[in-house]
């Protein structure tokens, strides 16, 4: 096992989020803030319920009276709040989750799902992006690259990481990770994680658009099984930078966009206020793009989401990727650049299956 992997799980799950120390790096790990979560309007009954569970809690241990049935009421009141509210989540709050500040990041992924990993830095060309990482891994009998999105934790990590949001020297850094793996005959493995490529003027003139439409166009090519997981945000280009593969998943509350809802909001609406109509009418859960083809299988996430369940939902994306990984391997490879081609093609039949977006 690597140094950089050793270190980063030290305290092994303990270390999940979402905490405001530890380090979004490779093997990084996270330490939790106590049962502290950022709220989210649609979990204000959740929390309240949850805030008088704790109360019931610190009474049992001060007081001599039997309340041993009330506090196992009360976690049977949250189990099913939690089931209720989340089983008819809108589009908009989806997105929420998918941004929630304790959803596990790319470090947790290294640090919890990988059994060894040597992070791989630098494009050659102009510096490294820490907004993407890329490294050698090993997952159970799986040997692979990974190149992820990584958006730190603290304030000023994800100011580091640009929240996520690769320059083209990121792009061009995975590429140069895919085509190393395609030499040295392993799979690739990618985890979706941005709300989009950085806009930056300096982005743009190094040739942001250019380092991502080559990614696209190279992963067709790559003769080695790819495998996508969108684990947070995917939106835009940013997210299709490295997210072609042989097999797309994505997590049950995650999205996947051609554009954020705000900046389709602010485009169709001038007004940021039209989000949640935005974000119902860009189809953007793993339901709907499942539905469409587009996703090849949602992994689901434990009761209320990956941010109160960081190690049950890293198991899954774990078992899930080995899977498929056990599948891929063992297709040719001419059949399976083939395939690939094939499932892409697919998608521009899917034109014209939207209704159309009233604006005004």
């Amino acid at each position: 096992m690597s140094d950089s992997k050793r270190n980063g799980e030290a305290d092994g799950l303990a270390r999940i989020p979402g905490a405001d120390a530890g380090h979004e790096a490779a093997g990084g790990g996270v330490s939790r803030r106590g049962n502290t979560r950022a709220a989210m309007p649609f979990e204000r009954e959740i929390h309240e319920t949850e805030a008088k569970l704790a109360e019931l809690r610190d009474a049992a241990r001060s007081t001599t009276l039997d309340i041993s049935e009330e506090i196992e009421n009360t976690e049977k009141r949250i189990q099913e709040l939690i089931a209720r509210i989340y089983s008819g989540l809108t589009a908009w709050q989806r997105v929420n989750v998918a941004r929630h500040p304790d959803r596990p990041v790319t470090a947790d992924y290294i640090a919890t799902m990988l059994d060894e990993f040597t992070e791989l830095h630098g494009d050659r060309s102009f510096g490294d992006d820490r907004a993407m990482v890329t490294g050698l891994a090993r997952m159970g009998d799986h040997r692979f690259v990974l190149v992820a999105h990584r958006k730190g934790r603290t304030t000023k990590e994800r100011l580091e990481c640009n929240f996520g949001c690769a320059h083209p020297e990121g792009y061009r850094k995975a590429w140069r990770k895919m085509k190393l793996a395609e030499k040295l005959r392993l799979p690739i493995v990618t985890l979706v994680n941005t709300p989009g490529a950085y806009p930056g003027i300096g982005a743009e003139e190094r040739g942001q658009a250019l380092a991502i439409a080559e990614n696209i166009i190279g992963m067709f090519t790559l003769t080695v099984p790819i495998v996508v997981c969108v684990i947070g945000e995917g939106g835009s280009g940013g997210a299709l930078g490295i997210g072609v593969g042989d097999r797309v998943l994505m997590l049950e509350h995650a999205y996947y966009s051609v554009i954020s809802p705000e900046g389709c909001a602010a485009i169709l609406w001038k007004s940021g206020e039209r989000s949640a109509d935005a974000a119902e009418a860009l189809k953007l859960t793993s339901e709907n793009l499942s539905s469409l083809g587009v996703v090849d299988e949602i992994v689901r996430e434990p009761l209320g989401g990956a941010h109160r369940d960081p190690a049950g939902a890293i198991q899954n994306v774990r078992e899930a990727l080995t899977r498929h990984l056990d599948e891929l391997v063992q297709i040719p490879v001419d059949r399976l650049v083939a395939e690939r081609r094939t499932k892409f093609r697919n998608i521009a039949a899917l034109e014209g299956r939207f209704p159309t977006v009233a604006v005004g």
